[in-house]
């Protein structure tokens, strides 16, 4: 049995997840198409990474044909005529990884270079730089040196075509954020170990379900939790939740008084014990600085790695849709406005032109997370420098539901989280976002860039617009109906 850089790196991170991933992936859950688009984002990422190496010669052998990669390895590193080899294939102690760029430095020594998609060196990226250390030293491949190449995060993309020299950043890693041979062989031995064994180790749910990354076995192994646990209380950290576990407290009913909590988990605490919605007498207030015409207004946006148009930069959001509903007056039907860029032209002066109209003349524009909305106008301004004014203007009317939520709501249904979805379901008992075509941004992003590619079929079109439309018009009628619902208690005094 060998097992591959991945495979290294999950077992690193749990034993476990290496176990289920060799034995039993068919436990895996989550969605497959997030995961594909990540991996695919990856992909072209790493073939961008390519092309600061001029004559670099690519492995180009699928996975089921990997003993030919490693011979084919084995010729382009006796060649001194290749700068560089891509996909390079070495076997080492049951360990086999292809490393994303083989610098040649000289004519018998290398420097790796491992491609990664993030701006900046992550703490766990050490043991995938280490296997391969220790996998190409034990083939007897000459190391000069070790780098990290990731994406530059100041580089600013002209709209033709991409400078490999400054996309990306070369970074050489310093000693001390290495992992030694010593250690990873430790690790190897014990990993092919536990592969051999005819049951998974036992391993109890802890951090390393979700950190370095979230596992895709974490549902299997966290099975689903009472309403009233405690961990479900808003923002409470690890230790908290041991503490009480260790006290044999599970239930929120269970806390007692005096253990230490915040202001906002007392209040969930309270809403909880009491079966009912938790108000604050400073809402009506809050909700009074509203004015018409009220504006209820929502974004999506993805954030490819590769910036996609002139003048933005890794990661940068590109705006594609909006929806918003919009009410003239208190009492007055609520209208309903939208835009979806429908192709792979550059959306970004359409998207602000259209929502210009939509919004015009609003005295309140209800979001649900300022900071989101606010960023992204933030974004079009600096790259369309002459609607900076308009900007100016939708800006200083945003009002963040979210923040007020937070502040002066807390139904015992939230769970913990003021995610819209959650705070929807429970302060309006007959809105879900159960069966939409598209239920959350991420799918909504994926859906987009399906909905924009050239490939994809008018039927499949049709349908993700429609899913598209429906669900971030949802978000926006979930605003508005949210801030009835709380006008309409605190009219009532049920403060």
């Amino acid at each position: 049995m060998r097992i591959s850089k991945s495979k290294f790196v999950a077992g690193v991170q749990c034993l476990k997840r290496l176990y289920f991933q060799v034995h039993h992936p068919e436990l895996a859950t989550g969605s497959s198409e997030a995961t594909e688009a990540v991996m695919e984002q990856g992909h072209q990422v790493g073939l961008a990474a390519q092309k600061a190496f001029p004559g670099g010669v690519l492995v180009a052998v699928d996975h089921k044909h990997l003993d030919d990669a490693v011979r084919i390895t084995r010729e382009l590193v006796g060649n001194a005529e290749v700068p560089a080899i891509f996909e390079a294939t070495f076997e080492y102690g049951g360990v086999l990884v292809r490393t994303d760029v083989l610098e040649r430095r000289s004519r018998t020594g290398y420097r790796l270079i491992e491609v990664k998609s993030a701006t900046g060196l992550k703490p766990h990226y050490a043991y995938d730089i280490g296997i391969q250390k220790y996998v190409l030293s034990g083939a007897g491949v000459n190391l000069e040196g070790t780098c990290l190449m990731y994406l530059n995060r100041d580089y600013v993309f002209d709209g033709q075509e991409y400078d490999a020299s400054r996309l990306f950043v070369i970074a050489e890693v310093p000693l001390e954020q290495t992992i030694g041979d010593t250690e990873i062989s430790r690790r190897v031995e014990n990993q092919l170990r536990v592969l051999g064994q005819p049951a998974p180790p036992d391993v109890e749910p802890g951090r390393q379900c979700t950190e370095p990354v979230l596992c895709e076995f974490y549902d299997h192994c966290n099975p689903d939790l009472a309403a009233d646990h405690v961990s479900f209380l808003p923002r409470m950290r690890t230790e908290k939740v041991d503490d009480l576990i260790a006290s044999g407290i599970m239930s929120v009913h269970q806390i007692p008084d005096e253990f230490p909590l915040s202001e906002t988990q007392r209040r969930a605490v309270d809403a909880v014990k009491s079966g009912k919605m938790w108000i604050s007498p400073e809402l009506a207030g809050e909700l009074s600085t509203l004015r018409y015409p009220i504006c209820f207004m929502d974004f999506e946006t993805i954030f490819p790695a590769l910036p996609r148009f002139a003048g933005m930069r890794p990661y940068d959001h590109v705006p594609f849709q909006w929806s918003v509903h919009r009410q003239e007056r208190a009492g007055e039907l609520i209208k309903r406005y939208d835009f979806l860029a429908e192709n792979t032209s550059d959306p970004r002066l359409p998207f602000l032109e259209s929502l210009c109209q939509a919004i015009k003349a609003a005295g309140s524009i209800v979001v649900y997370n300022q900071g989101f909305e606010a960023s992204r106008l933030d974004d079009l301004a600096r790259w369309l420098p002459g609607h900076r004014s308009e900007i100016a203007k939708i800006k200083a009317k945003l009002w963040d539901l979210l923040a007020v939520i937070r502040r002066s709501v807390y139904h015992p249904d939230f769970g913990g989280s003021f995610s819209l979805k959650r705070v929807a379901g429970a302060i309006l008992s007959d809105m879900s976002y159960d069966g939409l075509g598209v239920a959350e941004g991420i799918q909504a992003g994926i859906a987009w860039t399906r909905l924009v590619d050239p490939a994809t079929s008018p039927e499949e079109k049709d349908k993700l617009k429609r899913a598209l439309l429906q669900y971030c018009g949802q978000d926006t009628h979930a605003l508005a109906r949210i801030i009835d619902v709380l006008t309409k208690q605190t009219s009532a005094g049920a403060v």
